[in-house]
């Protein structure tokens, strides 16, 4: 990471807060909490940096999102956290539908485009995960796969596609399945491939080294975990391949970022967001993350289509929280 682009970056958020006409005065030497779902091995620098150069103290509780918004969820008006910072939009979309987080100001809303954020603007997306197909280059044909993830319920596809179906992304990709096409087209698929027997992996990284390794020839992933391992070995023969038909199986899932309507401390909370979504902190998600990021201008890692030539489907993001449990259920009377 670039600690002297991303110094420059903080030091012009802490200049703009401390001229705020709000009354909110200086940020320095303010604290605030963030309850963060993203991994302290991905994130960690940039709160740092954040916190170094901003001279915001930053007390942060690293957990999985989705218990982390069922803490806040439990502590209510009285969380200690003043942002919450999650993986996925389902967790963010819990909290902000309990009416837990403030309305974000529109100049941060606006740095990106507004179907990766909350259509009520109480949380705003920070970096992209892509669904896509991980394949076997050396076994499979590009234009042999099917236009949407629904061919592969057909018997040609039997014992080759990959699927993790307890892993979270997964279950926010039957949550948007069922937002987009119904329970009852979405329980059909999840029978469809358990009935050309799929194979089963626990995670997305176990399903890219499976088809790396020629254990399996294709599965259905977020786009990063490819990249990752290409960033380790040298010899990888499986690629990536995104859905040109908008469905839930070319879902872009954004992590993303919400300010608690109980906070004090909102000038320095927005601050944090603000630096987030700065070119230096996009540039390091696109180049230490593998993630897309979401500012416009801000180009992905290279390899990576631009993400406004993705068929992205467009629905309420936060609603993914209304329904993920339902999703469990259909994954579960699948027999998966």
């Amino acid at each position: 990471m670039k600690r002297v682009a991303l110094a420059v970056v903080v030091l012009t958020l802490v200049a703009a807060a401390c001229g705020n006409d709000d009354g909110a005065g200086s940020i320095e030497g303010s604290k605030i909490t963030v309850y963060s779902g993203r991994s302290e091995d991905l994130v960690g620098p940039l709160i740092e940096q954040f916190e170094h150069d901003s001279g915001v103290n930053v007390a942060v509780r690293y957990a999985g999102s989705t218990e982390l918004a069922a803490t806040i969820l439990e502590e209510g008006s009285g969380s200690p956290a003043d942002v919450f910072f999650a993986q996925d939009p389902a967790s963010l979309g819990a909290v902000a539908l309990a009416d837990l987080l403030t309305e974000l100001p529109p100049e941060l809303l606006e740095v990106v485009p507004a179907q990766f954020s909350d259509s009520n603007g109480r949380w705003v997306g920070t970096s992209g995960r892509s669904r896509v197909v991980a394949y076997d280059a050396t076994r499979v044909s590009a234009a042999d796969l099917p236009t949407t993830e629904d061919g592969f319920t057909d018997s040609v596809w039997k014992g080759r596609v990959g699927i993790a179906p307890t892993n979270g992304s997964f279950l926010s990709f039957v949550a948007a399945k069922i937002l987009l096409d119904g329970e009852q087209a979405t329980l059909d698929w999840l029978k469809g491939m358990k009935a050309n027997a799929s194979p089963t992996f626990p995670k997305n990284s176990a399903i890219v080294a499976a088809v790396d390794e020629g254990q399996v020839e294709t599965g259905l992933v977020n786009h990063y975990y490819l990249f990752r391992r290409k960033a380790e070995l040298s010899d990888v023969v499986a690629e990536n391949h995104f859905f040109e038909v908008a469905t839930a199986g070319s879902l872009v899932m954004p992590a993303g970022a919400g300010i608690l309507a109980s906070s004090s401390q909102q000038a320095a909370a927005r601050a944090f967001i603000e630096f987030l979504l700065s070119e230096a902190s996009q540039e390091y998600f696109a180049s230490e993350t593998f993630e897309y990021p979401l500012r416009p201008g801000v180009s992905p890692y290279e390899g990576l289509p631009a993400i406004d030539s993705l068929a992205v489907p467009i629905l309420n993001l936060s609603e993914l929280a209304t329904v993920l449990d339902r999703a469990t259920d259909l994954v579960t009377e699948a027999g998966l």
